[in-house]
C-alpha cells in the first residue's frame, strides 16, 4: 500500500473537504461532502461525545447515508453548524427524498474548544454561518493543521488541529482519514520529541523525527492542556472513507477498526472525558471481490490513516495570537 497523490481524504474520487474558521473565535468547522449521497455509519468509543443525526447511521436504520458530514468546534454549540450546511444543501436541492419532500442528512460531530483562549463572547451562534462557508468552500484540496474544525482543537501537551492522509491499497481499493485532533492525551511521547504515530509515517508527512529511542515505558508528563484550561476540554472526532462498495454495517466495522489508529497515536484514548467518535463513508464506486478478507485490509488501512492524520494534524498546527499552548514545532525550534 502506499499514500494517494493528494495524502488526503479527497483522495478518493468524488468527496470534497471545506473549513471554515474564526481566529478571533478559535474555532471552525470542517465539512465531508460527496457528489452524491454516500453510505455512512459512526463508532463512538469516548466517554463524552457530542453528536447530531449519529443514531441514524447504525446498521439497522432507515436512513440509507448521508449527504455530508460535519467536524466542528464549538462543544454544542458547533452542532448548528450541520444546521447551516442542511439549509444549504436543500437550498441547492440535495437530501433524503420523502414524497414530495427532501431532507438532506448531515450527521456532526463536535469538540471542545471553549477554554483555549478565542472570544466566545457571542451573540448569535456563529456556527451555522461557519457550516454554510465550510461546504461553500469544498474542494479536493484543503488545508491542514489550525484550520477548520483543528482551529482551536489541543492535546495534552501542543496545538492539536487538522488532520488527513490516505492510502492505496494493494487491489486498488482507496482509503482516507480526516480527522480534528483535540483530546486529553498526548500525541507525542513523553521525550515531547516523537509521534506515538511514527512507525505508521510515510516519508517524512510528519516531520520524519522517527520513533522514540527510550526503551521501556516512560511515564507522560504532567499535561500543560490541564494547566492551560480545564479537564473537561477534549475529544478526537474523524472519518474514514473508502471508495469501495460497502454497506452500513460494513462502514460501522470499518469504523470501529479505525478507532486503533487512535489509540495508537494518543495515550490515553477513548477516556470518560473524551467524545472520540468515528464516522465511516463509503462511495461505492469498486466492488468486493472478496469481501471479508478485504473488508480486514480496508479497516486497517483506515487505522493507519487515521494514526497518520493525527500527527499530522499536530505537525501541520501554526501559531496565533493568544494561544495558551505552543504548537510542537515551536517546541522543537522549527
Amino acid at each position: 500500500m502506499r499514500p494517494g497523490p493528494k495524502n488526503l481524504i479527497t483522495d478518493i474520487a468524488g468527496l470534497r473537504v471545506g473549513n471554515a474558521q474564526d481566529m478571533a473565535l478559535k474555532s471552525g468547522t470542517t465539512v465531508l461532502i460527496g457528489d452524491a449521497p454516500f453510505t455512512a455509519s459512526v463508532a463512538v468509543q469516548g466517554g463524552a461525545p457530542g453528536t447530531r443525526e449519529t443514531d441514524l447511521l447504525a446498521p439497522d436504520k432507515t436512513a440509507p447515508g448521508a449527504d455530508a458530514l460535519v467536524l466542528s468546534g464549538g462543544s454544542a454549540f458547533g452542532l448548528a453548524a450541520a444546521q447551516g450546511v442542511m439549509d444549504e444543501l436543500y437550498a441547492q436541492g440535495r437530501g433524503f427524498p420523502v414524497l414530495s419532500a427532501r431532507v438532506p442528512i448531515v450527521p456532526a460531530a463536535i469538540i471542545f474548544d471553549l477554554l483555549n483562549g478565542g472570544q466566545k463572547d457571542w451573540g448569535n451562534n456563529p456556527y451555522p454561518a461557519l457550516g454554510k462557508a465550510a461546504l461553500l468552500s469544498a474542494s479536493p484540496d484543503f488545508a491542514l493543521g489550525t484550520h477548520g474544525a483543528g482551529t482551536g482543537a489541543q492535546t495534552a501537551m501542543h496545538k492539536g488541529g487538522l488532520g488527513s492522509a490516505s492510502l492505496i491499497l494493494d487491489d486498488g481499493i482507496t482509503v482516507g482519514a480526516l480527522v480534528a485532533v483535540n483530546p486529553l492525551g498526548s500525541v507525542t511521547t513523553p521525550s515531547g520529541r516523537h509521534f506515538w504515530a511514527a512507525p505508521a509515517e510515510f516519508g517524512d508527512e510528519f516531520g520524519g523525527l522517527g520513533p522514540d529511542p527510550a526503551k521501556g515505558f516512560h511515564p507522560l508528563p504532567e499535561s500543560r492542556k490541564l494547566q492551560a484550561m480545564a479537564q473537561h476540554g477534549n475529544t478526537t472526532i474523524a472519518i474514514v472513507a473508502t471508495d469501495a462498495i460497502l454497506s452500513k454495517a460494513q462502514c460501522h466495522r470499518m469504523a470501529v477498526a479505525a478507532h486503533d489508529g487512535m489509540a495508537r497515536a494518543i495515550q490515553p484514548s477513548h477516556t470518560p472525558m473524551d467524545g472520540d467518535l468515528v464516522f465511516a463513508a463509503a462511495t461505492g464506486a469498486k466492488p468486493l471481490d472478496a469481501p471479508d478478507i478485504q473488508l480486514a485490509w480496508i479497516g486497517h488501512a483506515a487505522s493507519l490513516c487515521l494514526a497518520r492524520a493525527i500527527a499530522r494534524a499536530v505537525w501541520e498546527a501554526t501559531p496565533t495570537s493568544g494561544d495558551t499552548l505552543p504548537t510542537l514545532r515551536q517546541d522543537l525550534g522549527f
